[in-house]
């Protein structure tokens, strides 16, 4: 066998008895002399190489197998008379000697395991278990750190990618308050696996001894990611973070953050901000935009007896961030409820409301039940979506928020689940309601998980159909949040309602569009300028067209469309050019929020007593236009030339 050693401090550590380069060769003959086989040891380029001529002796196996076998049982009594029997027969085990000084310091013998761990370094001095365990009795037992050091790095050179290795040495000088000593190998162990849960938490440990609470609370939720959620670990995580972020509150430095952010906005938008308690409010927090308000000012108001509430004030400036934007794209989007919306919804789950009168609850308070549902219901459908959004900008953009953030999102995830388990709100609610709620909350649930390890999910006890659906929701949220563009937001608002097939709840309405049509004079005074909406930038109305197009381009030439512009043709025939520019004109308008191909039920007061098909209005809108204002017809945007050439061919005269 070949024993090679580096001429450094390091071998005259563990060859003490070595004084200078000249007796090295003398004092390792004589160590390693084993019965009559004498080493032949020589020093090449920095190194001495020690040549033993002897052959192992294999039935030792069983013996050192039975040993360890031992010792992992805790039976170090019946362990340690074959390890020092193989040592006998056999002494260039380097295992051999580090198991048994192991065995010797957890007597307590701490002097005779430094003389079996200095053997097992000698016969292998990369045995990195061994030089862990020196630097460990060095720390530990002598409190000679400048020793144990020299056997810690001696071990990162040994094992340079062992980071469990590197880990445990972190460990044991943390053991010792050695906290400046333990950064140096807990952060080299990071940098070789930065997801190894023990790691994260030693060092959330030494930021808050060192008073840093900020990296104490990432390290310990860091400490959960990388852990399984039934792992000490995981538990431990999650409860020291929620205990430091309450520490953070403490320092009342939150508001600094919100301040901040506001005077951003005010900028932004030139419009002042108010920030107001106001414990009547039904949420926990809400903004009221000033041009909603007909006010100067938008106000964002909060109950300050709410937990981390900084960080919902924080979440609705947010949300005036992005309405921003898109208001500066002009493609900002207002959700809007009517009373047609209410009924639809009330008819819907009449049979509860009814099981509810048979119960004896009065009508108003059946009526008051059922307009809570509403609201409940329509408020989700806007802000889940949206809300991800929100919390995905102030996760990855405002970190020293992460504290409020975390507490906040729990108190709400919370209280999502209890209002899809609580056994008096499922006695008395919809169970369509029910699902198409835990689906929303599911989703936020998914995100607490993502951003903050805290699992609620599985306490939902959904349905693989509530599942499979928020796990496609949040993936689409995923999807969008790489990129996202301003208004982008309101397409899954929209896309998750028809889904759930609650579109029937709402509108989704172009802020322009809207503000434009409730006012008066503004209306009178656009529709004068611009009859036909050819002109207006309307984010739906654009979305649709967008959408239809891209449907047309895959149905091709539509036969549908060609024989109802065959029977716009036949109509035609017999109106002058005024009549028929009047017919233009009323469909023009009446379609200015744009058709749905899919509706069969559009009627004209010009054309009474007739019913339209969605693609039949369409073609008689393009045939009018094209009959009596050809020279405006291709602001219309309708993908039917082709069809109309094949009409002409087909049905002219």
């Amino acid at each position: 066998m070949k024993i090679i050693h580096k001429i450094d401090h390091f071998l005259y550590t563990i060859f003490p008895d070595i004084t200078d380069n000249e007796n090295i060769v003398k004092i390792l003959e004589e160590y390693y002399t084993y019965g009559p086989y004498k080493p032949k040891v020589k020093i090449e380029n920095g190194f001495v190489i020690v040549e033993i001529d002897i052959v192992s002796i294999t039935s030792q196996e069983v013996d050192f197998k039975k040993a360890i076998s031992f010792c992992e049982n805790g039976s170090f009594s019946e362990a340690k008379p074959l390890l020092e029997n193989l040592i006998k027969q056999n002494p260039t085990n380097s295992e051999c000697h580090r198991i048994i000084g192991q065995i010797y310091s957890d007597e307590g013998n701490q002097e005779e395991a430094i003389n079996s761990l200095i053997d097992a370094l000698r016969w292998d001095s990369k045995n990195a278990y061994a030089l862990v365990m020196m630097g460990n009795i060095f720390a530990k037992y002598k409190n000679d750190i400048e020793t144990a050091m020299k056997y810690y790095d001696q071990a990162l050179i040994a094992k340079p990618d062992d980071n469990i290795t590197i880990n445990n040495i972190g460990a044991n000088l943390l053991q010792q308050h050695k906290f400046e000593e333990a950064k140096k190998y807990f952060h080299k162990a990071l940098s070789l696996e930065g997801k190894y849960p023990n790691t994260h938490y030693a060092l959330a440990m030494i930021a808050n001894h060192e008073g840093d609470l900020n990296s104490a609370f990432y390290s310990f939720i860091q400490t959960a990611k990388y852990s399984n959620k039934n792992d000490f670990f995981y538990k431990k995580g999650i409860e020291e973070a929620y205990q430091i972020a309450n520490e953070i509150f403490k320092e009342k430095t939150g508001k600094n953050i919100f301040r901040k952010f506001r005077v951003f906005l005010e900028q932004k938008s030139g419009v002042e901000i108010d920030i107001i308690k106001d414990e009547t409010i039904l949420t926990a927090a809400k903004i009221e935009f000033a041009e909603n308000h007909d006010r100067e000012k938008h106000i964002v108001k909060f109950k300050d007896t709410v937990p981390a509430y900084e960080h919902l004030i924080m979440h609705e400036l947010v949300h005036l961030d992005f309405v921003l934007d898109a208001q500066e794209e002009e493609n900002n989007l207002l959700f809007t409820t009517t009373q047609q919306h209410k009924n639809i919804f009330l008819r819907n789950i009449d049979s509860s409301l009814k099981k509810l009168k048979q119960k004896g609850i009065s009508e108003a308070g059946i009526n008051t039940y059922g307009s809570g549902l509403f609201s409940g219901i329509s408020s989700l459908i806007f802000n889940a979506p949206i809300d991800l959004f929100i919390e995905n900008l102030l996760y990855k953009e405002h970190p020293e928020l992460r504290p409020y953030q975390f507490v906040s999102l729990m108190n709400l995830v919370q209280d999502g689940l209890k209002a899809v388990t609580d056994k008096q709100v499922l006695e008395f609610t919809p169970k369509e309601i029910i699902s198409d709620t835990k689906i929303y909350n599911l989703v936020g649930a998914m995100q607490l998980k993502n951003l903050y390890a805290v699992d609620f999910i599985s306490e939902y006890k959904a349905s693989k159909i509530e599942m499979d659906t928020a796990n496609k929701f949040y993936k689409e949220f995923l999807e969008y949040s790489e990129d996202k563009k301003p208004g982008e937001e309101y397409e899954l608002v929209q896309h998750w309602a028809d889904d759930l097939k609650l579109n029937d709840n709402f509108e989704l309405i172009g802020e322009n569009q809207y503000r434009q049509r409730s006012n008066v004079d503004s209306f009178i005074d656009d529709l004068s300028k611009n009859p036909f909406g050819t002109e207006e930038k309307d984010p739906i109305k654009e979305k649709k067209m967008e959408t239809f197009l891209e449907s047309q381009k895959e149905i091709g030439l539509n036969m549908a469309v060609v024989m109802f512009m065959g029977g716009a043709l036949k109509f035609f025939e017999e109106k002058n050019k005024d009549e028929i520019k009047k017919i233009a004109f009323e469909i023009a308008m009446q379609g200015t929020q744009g058709y749905d191909p899919n509706i069969k039920n559009y009627k004209l007061s010009s054309i009474p007593n007739q019913t339209f098909s969605g693609y039949q209005i369409l073609a008689y809108y393009y045939v009018s236009w094209s009959i009596a204002i050809p020279e405006m017809l291709g602001q219309l945007q309708l993908p039917f030339d082709e069809e109309y050439k094949l009409a002409l061919t087909m049905f002219k005269k």
